[in-house]
């Protein structure tokens, strides 16, 4: 191949990766996850050999995510003090490390395909490489979930799929979809039986979203989500504890009566036990006078000097849930000795939170058990369905001001639609900016309030029993299937020599 058409191809790669943010929230353009995996996909089976590949799919990568998660500048420039060069570099450091996952699906692609392997293997195999990666990377350094292609699918008909194969099987559906539209192109005429396949997913898909897999567990409950709004900067700085407390005070004492009311992620900037005498016991009696139950987010330090991101309940039944998950870079730093400089460049009170225990009891609030999650907990299946299917709903809450007007907020409530979805549950989100929601059963935001504003939002929700699929299954049927695509494909390869 000469050098023009390569730059071409190239240039090509990068566009498609840019192309596909759009596709996620706040955009919406769901029809361009298909499309520009499409592009991606013909590029790799022109591809002269994998490494070629493996660079095409790596400039993906990198117009995927620069233009997906730049927001990562606006939290390391505005709110962690690094000049703006400093900022831009470490963003494109971050995300340069992310590209390296569409790079080497780009090598396994064009490895495991040539132009003699037969259909299957050219519609199977992408998308089980490409689930298989994101996979990994929603674990390796904790984990980094954003703009999985599931999660770009909540307002589809492949929504359908969600509570039988989570987000990673309705992202391999979408791949699939992009496979075949490929192979559409290269072999017309022997397309049909695969274009009728994907007919058939999309149709089953739409038939899927109507049915019902949980049911309601009581009488409908009201809760209220409080957002303060609180200033980044503002928020640790000691002069300002009792105006931030104020506030929230000020939002639940307008609300008591409600069954639950729920305050955002470290709303309380202060140990609990700074605070336990002048804030939460009184808290506790008020709430109990007027039959309201609580759910605090406030750090806590235990007396052996660790220190837990944790959800208090006060009221009927007062408990804590001490976060399981945590945020690298924010409450911890992955690889310290590797990674050591970031702390030098950044102004970011970095704190070594410890992480909570995996047999915690569930948090009971509004008289029933529930899944707490704290931060980006939510983005993640293995930790927003702990506890199901005693628990009958879910709450998460976090801070997303770290991101400012950005489409990461935005981002971060799509990935938590697909968990309601998962589980069949409504997801009760407060947060200190945005976007604070009650999303339903079926993956819908039933009501939202407005961002940057500090406000609450009042809504009724149904604690909800029973499982979906996906509780019960995980993502072992999606996992089985692969392998054996997997196996079949390398058997294949052995026989040929």
């Amino acid at each position: 191949m000469t050098i023009k058409p390569l730059v071409a191809i190239l240039a090509g790669a990068f566009l498609a990766g840019a192309l596909l943010p759009l596709s996620f929230a706040p955009y919406g353009q769901t029809w361009l996850a298909p499309l520009s995996l499409a592009l991606l996909f013909y590029q790799w089976l022109r591809a002269d050999s994998p490494g070629q590949a493996f660079v095409i799919g790596y400039l993906f990568g990198l117009g995927q995510f620069l233009f997906g998660v730049w927001w990562i500048y606006v939290s390391m420039h505005q709110y962690g003090g690094a000049s703006p060069l400093v900022a831009a570099g470490l963003t494109l450091l971050f995300n340069a490390t992310w590209a390296f996952f569409p790079a080497v699906t780009g090598w396994l692609t064009r490895w495991s395909i040539g132009q003699q392997s037969p259909s299957w293997q050219k519609i199977l195999l992408p998308p089980t490489f490409w689930t298989i990666m994101e996979w990994l990377r929603g674990w390796i350094l904790n984990g980094f979930p954003w703009l999985q292609i599931g999660y770009s699918q909540t307002d589809t008909p492949l929504a359908g799929f969600a509570p039988l194969l989570g987000s990673y099987g309705v992202g391999w559906l979408v791949v699939l979809t992009a496979a075949v539209f490929v192979y559409l192109w290269q072999e017309r005429r022997a397309a049909g039986p695969w274009v009728g396949l994907v007919v058939l997913i999309w149709t089953m898909g739409a038939a899927l979203k109507v049915v019902e897999w949980t049911r309601p567990s009581g009488p409908a409950l009201q809760v209220v989500l409080l957002q303060g709004n609180i200033p980044q900067e503002m928020k640790w700085r000691p002069e300002t504890r009792r105006q931030i407390v104020t506030t929230y005070l000020d939002l639940t004492r307008r609300h008591w009566g409600a069954d639950l009311i729920i305050w955002p992620e470290t709303a309380v900037p202060a140990f609990l036990h700074q605070v336990r005498d002048s804030l939460l016991s009184p808290l506790q009696q008020e709430a109990i006078q007027h039959g309201t139950d609580l759910l605090l987010g406030i750090p806590v330090k235990e007396p052996d000097g660790s220190y837990y991101n944790a959800l208090i309940a006060l009221g009927k039944s007062p408990g804590k849930y001490y976060k399981r998950h945590l945020l690298p870079f924010g409450e911890y730093l992955p690889l310290r000795s590797v990674l050591g400089f970031v702390l030098e460049l950044l102004d970011i009170p970095l704190g070594d939170f410890t992480r909570g225990s995996d047999d915690q009891p569930l948090l009971q609030a509004a008289g029933y058990p529930l899944t707490a999650t704290i931060c980006y907990e939510d983005t993640f299946a293995r930790d927003a369905l702990v506890g199901m299917p005693e628990a009958a709903y879910i709450v998460n809450v976090t801070n997303d001001a770290w991101f400012g007007d950005t489409a990461a907020p935005h981002q971060h409530v799509q990935m938590a639609q697909m968990r309601a979805l998962e589980a069949g549950r409504y997801l009760l989100r407060a947060t200190n900016s945005g976007v604070t929601a009650v999303i339903g059963p079926d993956g819908q935001i039933v009501s939202s309030a407005a961002v940057f504003v500090p406000t609450s939002l009042t809504e009724s929700f149904v604690p909800m029993r029973g499982s979906t699929p996906y509780v019960l299954w995980r993502d072992w049927p999606l996992g089985v299937g692969m392998g054996i695509i997997l196996l079949s494909a390398f058997r294949r390869r052995l026989k040929m020599g």
